[in-house]
């Protein structure tokens, strides 16, 4: 039978967050029940939330940065057993049979991933329900394994804003000597500064705001450029490797652009939607520049991910929080009100 639980939803885009029960389903032969201790809060909760991307059905659950420890498995499940540390990210499944699913990036499945709330699920076609809530249930190939040691509150934010910065750095290639910046210190940006330096990578912050260097050079900046200094911005003219940019809103990116090396990338992990201004092409194609981007990553590497956090100690900056506080962290979120990621702590559902 399916088991009642308790979460917080939101039942319209201009309503605040309460408490919401639901029947979560029991888990299948391949599937991991897991109790959820900390959940953190990414920007795309109070989007789905307020459904600013258009797509929200509700009522929604949100919550995709999820760790928890087993509680049950289902009778062919193998990789977890009940006390497991375990994470659960942005996505529970996927058609796993597609090119993208193949080579382990099932965030691209050609079919669409199943999403952690809001998705449909592709065996029963139920809604989705993320980590504001007591428990989930998630098929085993989406578990991950949280190491030893690695302490969990911190951890959480690893399964959305440290997966979306680690995959573009994986994917072109940083390491020892690559020249990296990124753009915007928040939730993302701060992960992004903490993984490009363990990379071995020489590291710089582009803000448009005076005040955030001693905090920069913690998070493991070694440069700090403001972005509105045209003498400053043309001080570093032609010499990084890659750009990643965290920002979640509209920006431009033509001062961006001459700062890259000749064949050096700008990704963008945080903005989703038209550019403003009109991206100018000519600096791109005399210097084969290139704007790019990224989305999370797959099971393999954010385990991968993991693991790296684990052996260097690495975890998000956190502001913990009660789930009865989630209406007044969205306000204080859309205000960068926050060092550097809220995270709910789950216990709080049942004070």
């Amino acid at each position: 039978m399916p088991t009642n639980v308790i979460g917080y939803a939101a039942h319209a885009a201009q309503d605040a967050l309460k408490p919401f029960r639901f029947d979560q389903r029991d888990p299948r032969p391949d599937d991991v029940a897991i109790e959820i201790l900390y959940c953190g809060v990414c920007h795309s909760d109070l989007h789905t939330a307020r459904n600013d991307w258009g797509w929200t059905t509700y009522p929604v659950v949100p919550g995709h940065e999820i760790i928890g420890r087993v509680v049950a498995v289902g009778s062919a499940a193998t990789r977890f057993k009940p006390g497991d540390a375990v994470g659960v990210g942005c996505m529970v499944d996927s058609c796993q049979h597609c090119g993208p699913c193949e080579k382990g990036e099932e965030q691209y499945c050609e079919e669409g991933a199943t999403f952690t709330y809001g998705g449909t699920d592709r065996h029963d076609h139920s809604i989705t329900r993320g980590g504001y809530s007591e428990k989930i249930v998630v098929s085993e190939q989406f578990v991950l394994r949280i190491p030893d040691g690695l302490g969990l509150k911190g951890a959480a934010p690893l399964l959305c804003a440290g997966i979306t910065t680690w995959s573009p750095l994986r994917h072109w290639g940083v390491d020892k000597g690559s020249r990296v910046a990124v753009t915007g210190l928040g939730g993302l940006g701060h992960m992004a500064l903490k993984f490009a330096k363990a990379l071995g990578a020489e590291v710089t912050l582009f803000t448009r705001s005076k005040g955030k260097e001693a905090d920069a050079r913690r998070l493991g900046a070694d440069r700090i450029v403001l972005s509105t200094d045209e003498a400053q911005m043309a001080s570093v003219k032609g010499h990084f490797d890659l750009i990643v940019d965290t920002v979640p809103y509209v920006h431009d990116l033509n001062p961006y652009i001459p700062t890259l090396s000749v064949s050096g990338t700008l990704v963008l992990v945080g903005y989703l939607g038209p550019l403003e201004p009109m991206l100018n092409t000519a600096p791109m194609v005399l210097q084969r520049k290139s704007v790019a981007g990224s989305l999370i990553g797959g099971i393999k590497e954010t385990q991968e991910m993991l693991d790296f956090c684990g052996k260097h100690g690495i975890t998000s900056d956190i502001e913990l929080i009660r789930m009865q506080d989630i209406n007044d962290a969205y306000e204080r979120l859309l205000k960068s009100d926050v060092k550097y990621r809220f995270v709910i702590d789950m216990a709080s559902l049942k004070a």
